[in-house]
């Protein structure tokens, strides 16, 4: 009975990377503020992201996140994952070449109702060229990098 309980619990762990992904940390720097304290939901709501406030706060994967509002943050408190940035808040086109690095809340783009960061400008117009290839190979690379790190 043991030796199958562990080998289904070993398999079951082989098969579903994306869902062990699900429970690593998020980007955030020493502050622990996700996305440098950007307001998540903002991104959705307006043309430029706006600076969350730590009053309007919750914790969620690990890190801090800010929001502006109390209306916004309960808009993330519903669904998080509507709102947080895709890969953890890393790099997306760092991601798509298969390594972790840190963003830039400013540089942004909502693709197809989900948020990506990128690093600096340079990187961004890299990721520009191929929006959708360079997320195909992301998505491929994120439970992986995150499995490795």
């Amino acid at each position: 009975m043991y030796r199958r309980f562990l080998l289904g619990a070993i398999t079951a762990s082989m098969l579903a990377p994306a869902a062990f992904a699900q429970h690593l940390p998020v980007f955030y720097k020493t502050d622990g503020a996700a996305m440098a304290g950007y307001d998540a939901v903002s991104y959705f709501n307006g043309d430029a992201p706006v600076r969350g406030r730590p009053e309007y706060s919750v914790v969620w994967k690990g890190a801090e996140w800010h929001f502006a509002t109390p209306e916004n943050r309960d808009a993330f408190e519903m669904n998080p994952r509507a709102y947080a940035p895709q890969f953890g808040g890393y790099c997306a086109y760092a991601m798509a070449q298969g390594e972790l690095v840190s963003t830039d809340p400013n540089l942004w783009q909502v693709i197809d109702g989900r948020l990506y960061l990128t690093h600096s400008p340079a990187i961004e117009r890299m990721w520009e060229q191929d929006t959708s290839g360079f997320i195909r190979m992301a998505e491929a690379n994120w439970p992986v990098i995150l499995y490795e790190n």
